[in-house]
């Protein structure tokens, strides 16, 4: 035999046989990756808001009713508000929901809870009103908010802020956790507070109070801004919305766990709380991307995920509200989140659960 192709043999061989190697390494290093970071992304049991990783935002403001818009609200009645919890735990089974603010309203929705008997646990929100004026990155104001404005709200946040301690103790064996603040850190919205500020009202409200505290904000605020105030919160409440990020059905779970991942790695060991994620039905900002049955998959998905990991997950939202968003746009996204139409009739993410019922769509 030729020595040159003696050797040319003995040299494919090697490389071959290197090849296989390399290849077994890289398969072995993604296998390792993505055992690695499913167990970044799991949680311990005892991380789940009492016990729960399945529960929803609840908002009651039917047709012709909404919050203060300054000229008062129009809130649900004691009888709405007993139909629709006993919608959300004797029809659909939750056993954990979320509100907003500590209103009147709110205060209705633990009192109904507390005298019915409802087998219902509240994350209670304290809202906060802008403290500075966001208007040069708040797409929707048109001009500064008023200094004189701003200082009103200061002290009507701290008005609030009683209202909530007051509430988280009385109603404290329904109660489970308070929320100080929401979307109230991010450039884009138009009641923003400073963080130092957030932090101040987190710790007044953790001396008052034995339940624990946090904040809720947008998941890329939190990863990229959320290190000192992740230190004075008891567990840390990230909004995720794959869809608003012009993603797509078969992107919205793992995208949603890439927005989890991003947080958890920017703050290691703390605990987790989604407080919102949600998919529309209909949205004329975005209709290819909507539908009843998108929003049934990503229910699905998402809850099914946070149930393996042990994340707490408040799905946005229980019901349809007709006074979000624009008032001339009934299209819009902002009125069409709910598991239920404003009529309290089930989507077909809850359909499944009115087998035996006829309803009118």
């Amino acid at each position: 035999m030729d020595v040159r192709k003696y050797f040319g043999i003995i040299l494919m061989v090697c490389v071959l046989v290197m090849s296989c190697e390399s290849g077994f390494k890289k398969n072995k290093d993604v296998e390792e990756k993505t055992e690695q970071s499913m167990h970044s992304i799991r949680q311990n049991n005892n991380d789940l808001l009492v016990g729960i990783s399945e529960a929803v935002c609840y908002s009651g403001f039917r047709s012709g009713q909404h919050p203060d818009r300054g000229d008062g609200a129009i809130n649900p009645s004691y009888e709405e508000t007993l139909e629709d919890l006993t919608i959300l735990n004797n029809d659909a089974g939750f056993k954990l929901i979320r509100i907003y603010d500590s209103g009147k309203n709110s205060e209705m929705v633990l009192r109904v809870i507390k005298e019915n008997k409802i087998n219902i646990k509240v994350m209670l929100g304290i809202w906060l009103k802008a403290e500075l004026s966001n208007h040069e990155t708040c797409e929707w104001l048109t001009e500064p908010i008023p200094e004189e404005e701003l200082q009103q709200n200061k002290k009507l946040n701290l008005i609030e802020i009683e209202k909530g301690i007051k509430l988280a103790n009385e109603y404290k064996d329904i109660v489970v956790a308070v929320n100080v603040g929401n979307e109230a850190l991010v450039d884009w919205n138009d009641h923003k507070v400073d963080t130092d500020t957030i932090i101040s009202y987190v710790q007044k409200v953790q001396s008052a109070i034995k339940q624990p505290v946090t904040v809720a904000d947008n998941y890329k605020w939190w990863a990229d801004y959320g290190i000192e105030l992740a230190k004075a919160v008891d567990f840390i409440s990230i909004h995720i919305y794959p869809v608003w990020e012009e993603k797509d059905i078969n992107e919205g779970l793992s995208y949603s766990i890439e927005n989890f991942m991003e947080v958890q790695n920017a703050l290691p060991g703390v605990k987790i709380v989604i407080t919102e994620a949600g998919w529309p039905s209909v949205a004329s900002e975005f209709p290819d991307r909507v539908s009843e049955e998108k929003q049934l998959q990503y229910y699905n998905e998402i809850m099914s995920w946070s149930k393996e990991n042990d994340i707490t997950t408040f799905w946005f939202e229980a019901f349809d509200e007709g006074w979000k968003g624009a008032p001339g746009n009934m299209m819009g996204a902002e009125k069409h989140w709910g598991l239920y139409t404003v009529d309290r009739n089930p989507k077909k993410v809850m359909q499944h659960l009115y087998n035996d019922i006829n309803y009118q769509k």
